[in-house]
């Protein structure tokens, strides 16, 4: 009987972070999988939890191949908040202007722009819907940051303080709201206990469909 096939090897690439406390395994649009080691962790723990998650692997690399596509069809257009933005590059331009449905961009490579406009336009979007949030649900946060986590979409610290991701802008209008009374609800409770998963639903009652359009299209929110 021949031997099976040797199954071919998953490549990944190994982040050590001092934050970390156990062996993380993120797949990413355009870097792929990333292993991230605690710093004491020995460098073969990456390889054994690749092995481990590798069918998890495969779909979220397959996930990831749909999602590109998906960004390539774009063809010329960047979403913001559920509308298609058009590209038009401009030579000698260094700064993203938008004028109604378009975008006047860098001519060449666009995205180090695009991404500083989304992260101003982020500031402002974002502010907006948490001030009505707070003042409907009666609460107030401290501060807030725009920034571009690797793993998380948005949180709120013990203090109050909010910090979003920037990419948020590229999804519909509707998920930016759902993160942001997500985040709201978590100046009254800051774990995902019952109570907390109970006063979200009062408070956005489709939080359900609206995490599961995040988890399933998170991965297209690229420039």
């Amino acid at each position: 009987m021949a031997d099976s096939p040797p199954v071919s090897e998953i490549p990944y690439t190994v982040r050590r972070s001092a934050r970390a406390r156990r062996v993380r395994v993120n797949v990413h649009a355009h870097t792929g999988v990333e292993v991230v080691l605690p710093a004491r962790a020995p460098e073969r723990a990456a390889a054994a939890a690749v092995s481990e998650l590798r069918p998890w692997i495969e779909r979220r690399l397959a996930d990831v191949q749909e999602a590109l596509a998906r960004i390539a069809a774009r063809a010329g257009t960047v979403p913001y908040l559920g509308m298609p933005l058009e590209l038009v590059p401009q030579a000698g331009r260094t700064r993203v202007h938008r004028t109604g449905v378009r975008l006047l961009v860098p001519d060449g490579d666009p995205r180090p722009a695009l991404e500083r406009f989304y992260r101003r336009a982020a500031r402002a979007e974002i502010a907006l819907r948490l001030d009505c949030a707070t003042a409907l649900a009666g609460s107030a946060y401290s501060g807030l940051d725009i920034r571009a986590q690797r793993t998380r979409w948005a949180s709120c610290s013990a203090s109050g303080r909010m910090s979003f991701n920037w990419r948020l802008l590229l999804a519909p209008e509707y998920v930016l709201e759902y993160v942001v009374w997500h985040e709201v609800c978590h100046l009254e409770i800051l774990d995902h206990s019952p109570r907390f998963w109970a006063l979200l639903q009062r408070r956005w009652p489709s939080w359900r469909e609206d995490r599961e359009w995040l988890r399933r299209n998170g991965a297209t929110l690229v420039l």
